[in-house]
């Protein structure tokens, strides 16, 4: 197991910062109880954070929900800025919980690289994590991995198709292989870097963009472009992800994550949430996400809607 290098560097930067950062979070999204009620969670006061991605912040809110519903007084924190930075509000107990992804586990968090992962990955995070005293609780099936993405007009005309196709044209068409990406997906190992690196090959310019404005400007400011494998934008931009033909990318399940501490204290959390967690299909997430980025409801709104139909709450 390689250290936590990426992790441990950013953590103590990143502290100073965190609690005028958590102070400004959680107001745009709604939310909140204020009383807590009856229950198998009555009198817990519990806080929810979330990464800054409509995603996050819809996975965290149906997570307060049904905390809520089962009696607890919840926090909104969501919309925390960065996968450290979360991360970090986790371990100082400025938060209780947020959603991670094993891939973010496995490569940020726990210091591997994107080559011998294993293959349950779920498994092999959740037992080295739990070592700094953090629990998943089991994942939900979705896999929201990170692609690359292009318009379907371009794909069309250049017959690119998978990620091999497009190193082979990035090669001999630099001018006209920009990428658009969030400074995080620059940055990490398993984004960027690691890309170029498995396919052998370098974007001609890297356009750094707010993750929320890449989706319209593939096509515009670049040709190719980061995208999340869940997000209903690339429908509705009209986007064609290219196949990861050398299966880069690692796994991207999500899952519930806390402190150990915080579990042993509530155990009802992982009962409450494991219904919940194995009713978030590729399908249902990718359909949540879309209610709120393209048809611009509230995620607060989508996740008590959502947890009503299924009947996952009362």
């Amino acid at each position: 197991m390689k250290p936590m290098s990426r992790h441990a560097k950013a953590a103590t930067a990143l502290g100073a910062g965190l609690m005028l950062l958590l102070t400004a979070c959680g107001g745009g999204s709604g939310g909140g109880n204020d009383a807590g009620g009856d229950g198998e969670l009555s009198g817990a006061q519990l806080s929810v954070g979330s990464k800054e991605f409509t995603e996050s912040i819809i996975l965290a809110q149906i997570t307060a929900v049904a905390l809520e519903n089962a009696g607890a007084k919840v926090e909104d924190k969501t919309g925390i800025s960065g996968s450290a930075t979360v991360r970090e509000a986790l371990e100082s107990k400025e938060i209780d919980m947020y959603w991670d992804y094993t891939g973010t586990g496995w490569v940020n968090i726990l210091g591997n690289t994107t080559e011998d992962v294993p293959k349950d990955l779920y498994a092999a995070v959740a037992k080295a994590d739990a070592k700094n005293g953090i629990a998943w609780l089991e994942p939900a099936p979705f896999d929201d991995t990170y692609r690359i993405a292009v318009p379907t007009s371009f794909s069309e005309e250049h017959d690119i198709t998978t990620m091999s196709q497009a190193a082979a044209y990035i090669k001999d068409h630099p001018g006209d292989s920009n990428v658009c990406a969030a400074s995080e997906f620059i940055n990490r190992d398993d984004g960027l870097p690691g890309v170029e690196k498995a396919y052998g090959f370098k974007f001609g310019k890297t356009v750094e963009l707010d993750l929320n404005l890449i989706y319209t400007q593939i096509g515009e400011s670049c040709s190719f472009g980061e995208v999340f494998s869940t997000d209903a934008r690339i429908v509705s931009n009209d986007l064609t992800v290219l196949d990861d033909d050398k299966k880069f990318f690692v796994e991207y399940k999500g899952a519930l994550t806390l402190r150990q501490e915080t579990l042993d204290q509530y155990p009802a959390i992982a009962e409450i949430m494991k219904p919940i967690s194995e009713a978030l299909t590729n399908e249902v997430i990718t359909e949540l996400n879309g209610k709120v980025d393209n048809d611009g409801e509230q995620p607060r709104d989508v996740a008590e809607d959502w947890l009503k139909d299924e009947g996952l709450v009362g």
